[in-house]
């Protein structure tokens, strides 16, 4: 199944590493709490450089607290396609998610309600990567 191993395996996306922390991350008591407070999927989409260029898929399941390189075994609640830097800047909370999307440094699909409640708090405080 998808959902076991590591999630930045073969990559070298910076954040996949991110990605790697938050899976850590949701199997704390913080997890238990997103569950209750957030409880979507997601699929996230990243590219090295550019949007939709050589783009790598995770997912981040806040329903099932799974962490996943590939694509969502069913259908996500929101889907995001950002450069890797980008991904860094709002997961970290140094550019504000609504800013990213306005500039086009994000691009979403599927559920806005879903898509807002994707916010840095979701991702562990980070030591540097």
């Amino acid at each position: 199944m998808a959902s076991e191993g590591s999630v930045s395996e073969g990559s070298k996306l910076k954040s996949a590493q991110l990605l790697e922390l938050v899976k850590a991350h949701l199997a704390t008591d913080a997890g238990k709490e997103l569950q209750q407070k957030i409880g979507f999927t997601y699929q996230i989409n990243i590219a090295p450089k550019k949007i939709g260029v050589n783009e790598e898929s995770f997912v981040v399941d806040l329903k099932n607290l799974k962490v996943y390189k590939g694509k969502c075994e069913g259908k996500p609640d929101a889907t995001f396609s950002f450069a890797d830097a980008d991904f860094i800047a709002v997961s970290s909370g140094s550019i504000n998610p609504q800013m990213a999307f306005i500039r086009g440094k994000m691009k979403i699909k599927g559920s806005m309600s879903a898509a807002q409640k994707f916010t840095p708090d979701i991702f562990p405080k980070p030591s540097k990567l």
